[in-house]
């Protein structure tokens, strides 16, 4: 179900998935270059942010633990189907949470993947069992393996302000673990005060000189600054022919290149998502498969305007 404040805000908009609200055709995209598949972990989390776009909490298990065997299965579906994936993620909720969490990323690694996993660092990723994964996965498989931690904001005060207080003193203390332990480490901030872009990184490079942090603010591969994913504001339906206006290919957008595995709570098997950004929207449910995921995406919902074509987000490293 859409978000009230949503549905007023577009009102009358992303209704139908071939056409939008004037009756232009709608715009798709194929699955045209697989590089990243995606897991989620799980929504469960340890905290509560005030802005958190997939609703993680210590509550929240709308999308239960996935375990190592679905995983297992999924990458063998990736080989079955000549997918041409480089890249392995896995994000939540908080994936330390999931017991499974370093066997699952072991799985992956030990094919030969690149794995990237989303991290708050803080207390589930500081237990010691999934510190001593961590650095085994580490001595064995290298930079192969990258942690991205969220780290909302530069500073304390605002970064606080959404994930709670002393959670950035917390954030750090892991940032510290890792870097101490030669595990490779990026972070994903957001853009949603008053400073520019160009700020942030100035501030987040800062943060990461004084802490003597191997990570690159300047490098939007490093350093992954999203705008803030809001329902409530407008945004312009995306037509085929925004892609020549706006001068952008549809390779160009998330979905081209990446899938999503979750599994509902009380479901007896996971599913596959068009997108990482919207795990609560049937319409973006693909069915079991990844055979079933090469269809086409239909551009049907705000963020696919404003975060992935108007934006240029993407979720991998």
């Amino acid at each position: 179900m859409k978000d009230v404040a949503q549905t007023v805000a577009n009102s009358g908009k992303f209704q139908h998935p071939n056409m939008t609200a004037d009756g232009t055709a709608r715009a798709s995209v194929a699955l045209s270059q697989p590089e990243t598949l995606w897991f989620n972990t799980g929504t469960l989390c340890n905290i509560t942010c005030t802005n958190c776009y997939i609703k993680s909490s210590p509550t929240n298990d709308a999308l239960v633990y996935l375990n190592v065997a679905e995983v297992d299965d999924y990458l063998d579906q990736i080989a079955a189907r000549g997918w041409p994936v480089q890249e392995i993620g896995f994000t939540g909720g908080e994936p330390f949470m999931n017991p499974d969490m370093i066997t699952m990323a072991h799985a992956a690694l030990k094919r030969g993947y690149d794995v990237l996993i989303l991290t708050n660092a803080m207390r589930p990723m500081m237990r010691p069992d999934r510190r001593a994964g961590l650095i085994e996965l580490q001595a064995e498989f290298g930079d192969k393996l990258t942690l991205r931690v969220s780290m909302d904001h530069f500073t304390a005060r605002r970064h606080d302000a959404e994930r709670g207080l002393g959670s950035f003193a917390k954030t750090l203390t892991g940032m510290k673990w890792l870097r101490d332990n030669g595990l490779t480490m990026t972070v994903a901030g957001r853009i949603e005060w008053s400073e520019s872009e160009a700020q942030a990184r100035t501030g987040f490079g800062a943060l990461f000189a004084r802490h003597g942090f191997d990570i690159v603010a300047a490098d939007p591969g490093q350093t992954v600054l999203f705008p803030e994913m809001d329902e409530t504001v407008e945004v312009p339906e995306i037509t085929t022919d925004c892609w020549g206006i706006l001068n952008k290919s549809p390779r160009d957008v998330m979905c081209s290149s990446s899938r999503m595995v979750v599994k509902r709570r009380g479901a007896d098997t996971p599913v596959v998502l068009a997108c990482t950004l919207l795990p609560y929207s049937p319409e973006f449910e693909m069915g079991r498969t990844l055979a079933e995921a090469e269809a086409d995406v239909k551009l049907n919902h705000p963020h696919c305007a404003k975060f992935c074509v108007l934006g240029g987000a993407s979720c991998s490293a």
